[in-house]
């Protein structure tokens, strides 16, 4: 575990290869799960708004849903995207055969972080890479591209913590001895 500033680390973050296939998985991280997406309180505005807007994209069923439940499932004082009946995202849609999101302009953090989760330890938040199966093609094509998880999740990362913590971040897989050759 490597820690920075008021982050803990997972060592897979450092060590494993990723490219998402949305293609090969067909956005199962989208649908599969009990909860739906964590979602941060500065967040919710953002999403009552977005769904407001999206209201004549989403399907009847996700309509009426949203208008029994809510957008928001509470879970052990945590926000989560509401899931339908447990499975799929309220904002999910499918194309084609593949699962994609009505908000993908501002979907939560975490689903760009997927499958990386933050979790608290000791009060801090605590990156963990989650594994699962509908990433195995993700791992491998990360793999076959030299794209390292903590790469592939920049963006996201930047987005969270700021352009700077994920400058030290790179800095500091840079010098730890769990690193691949490219940092």
């Amino acid at each position: 575990m490597l820690a920075l500033d008021d982050v803990l680390i997972d060592d897979e973050l450092a060590s494993r290869m990723f490219c998402c296939d949305i293609m090969s998985c067909k956005g199962a991280c989208c649908v599969e799960g009990e909860l739906g997406a964590p979602v941060r309180q500065k967040e919710v505005a953002v999403l009552e708004k977005e769904a407001q807007k999206l209201n004549r994209h989403l399907s009847e069923k996700q309509r009426q849903y949203i208008h029994q439940n809510g957008l928001f499932e509470y879970y052990r004082g945590d926000i989560y995207t509401q899931t339908i009946e447990g499975r799929e995202c309220v904002f999910a849609y499918s194309s084609e055969g593949v699962t994609l999101c009505s908000i993908e302009a501002h979907k939560p953090v975490s689903c760009k972080l997927f499958p990386v989760r933050i979790k608290k330890k000791f009060g801090l938040d605590y990156l963990v890479v989650e594994r699962h199966a509908m990433c195995d093609q993700a791992e491998r094509s990360g793999t076959e591209k030299q794209m390292p998880l903590v790469d592939f999740l920049g963006d996201a990362l930047i987005e969270r913590y700021g352009l700077s913590w994920y400058t030290r971040l790179k800095d500091l897989l840079a010098n730890s001895p769990i690193h691949y050759a490219r940092y």
